[in-house]
């Protein structure tokens, strides 16, 4: 069943008020429509039955409600999932990975129903003029990256559903020449990934590369992560690809991706999170923080969805919140006072 706006209908049964809220605001946040939400008593004194596509109900003690089973065998015959796990504190790592359980269960039930960029969508983007407040330009105290010299410092561009757009407004706002290497790990359909270079590197001084086997990220680089297989960095930096698939229901997983590039560049690997629907980097923001690692994520407003961005910033990691264009201008300001800082101590040391 779905609603006006065509999204799955969900019916919420608890009689505990705070899990009824979480259950509705995470379901809600995966793009459902809930059309009924409160306690078995509010259910059954109903005068007209919810036609909801699936039902999810979580009770503190079932024998408290003894009718509640039967009465909805005899109104649905949509699918009715009991027994969920309560919800842990909101913001919380436990949280996030309970809504990533909660994920896996409706999934289920009602099919895959994260949205992901479409190709239409995406070659209106290719035509559109770049977003530029004037050309951007390497601050006067910071030297060009040689080209083809090795990253130190790498950047993981994390992004969903409305990232390619948040993404090419970061990269057509900074300068050539920046120090730095970027990985892109974007949810998106495999059979597009052509159209995303096209509308990456049009206006761009940073071009989007294929992951390649053996291959050592270059300033100025943006190597995309591929939708199929998992790829780590081995112990000297260069790419390898696994023969498995990426963990988790979408590819590339950005939780892997995270982990698996801190894994090689530890305090000099850190990570951006762009618009995008779910809760996809929740996991490995709080690890790469422990590195040293900066996380900062994308302004709500500017968001084509704003969930994956305000989960990661929900869990207290988040160290800078912008839109695009001051991201991009807020790494540059970033790496100019790194190079300035590393100019100082070695002038100190000699």
């Amino acid at each position: 069943m779905t609603g006006h706006n065509g999204r799955a209908q969900v019916g919420i049964v608890s009689d505990i008020l705070l899990q009824r809220h979480r259950l509705q605001a995470t379901t809600t946040k995966f793009g459902l429509e809930v059309c009924f939400t409160g306690d078995p008593e509010r259910l059954q004194r109903q005068s007209g039955f919810p036609e909801a596509g699936l039902w999810l109900v979580s009770l503190e003690d079932e024998a408290d409600h003894p009718t509640l089973f039967d009465y909805l065998l005899e109104n649905t015959e949509a699918p009715v999932l009991f027994g969920l796990d309560q919800a842990p504190s909101s913001g919380s790592t436990e949280y996030f990975r309970w809504e990533r359980r909660l994920l896996g269960k409706l999934e289920q039930e009602l099919g895959e129903f994260a949205q992901l960029d479409s190709k239409d969508s995406l070659e209106e983007l290719a035509e559109q003029p770049a977003k530029i407040d004037g050309a951007p330009v390497l601050p006067q105290w910071l030297p060009a990256a040689e080209p083809g010299s090795v990253a130190e410092d790498v950047w993981v561009l994390c992004a969903s559903l409305g990232g390619p757009a948040a993404v090419k407004a970061f990269l057509d706002n900074l300068p050539p020449g920046l120090p730095v290497g970027f990985i892109y790990a974007q949810h998106i359909d495999g059979h597009f990934t052509e159209v995303l270079t096209r509308v990456l590197g049009r206006h761009a001084h940073y071009k989007l590369r294929h992951a390649e086997e053996n291959y050592r990220v270059k300033n100025g680089d943006v190597v995309m992560m591929p939708v199929e297989n998992e790829w780590k960095f081995d112990n000297t930096g260069v790419l390898t690809k696994l023969d498995t698939p990426w963990p988790g229901p979408y590819g590339p997983s950005i939780d892997q991706v995270l982990l698996n590039t801190a894994d090689h560049y530890g305090a000099h690997c850190h990570a951006i999170m762009f618009s995008g629907m779910g809760a996809d980097g929740v996991t490995a923001a709080p690890l790469l923080k422990a590195y040293g690692s900066r996380i900062w994520v994308q302004e709500s407003s500017s968001c084509g969805n704003s969930s994956m961005p305000d989960s990661v910033a929900a869990t207290g990691c988040s160290g800078f919140c912008g839109t695009p264009e001051q991201l991009a201008r807020e790494l540059v300001k970033t790496i100019e006072k790194s190079c300035l800082l590393k100019g100082r101590q070695k002038r100190d040391t000699v």
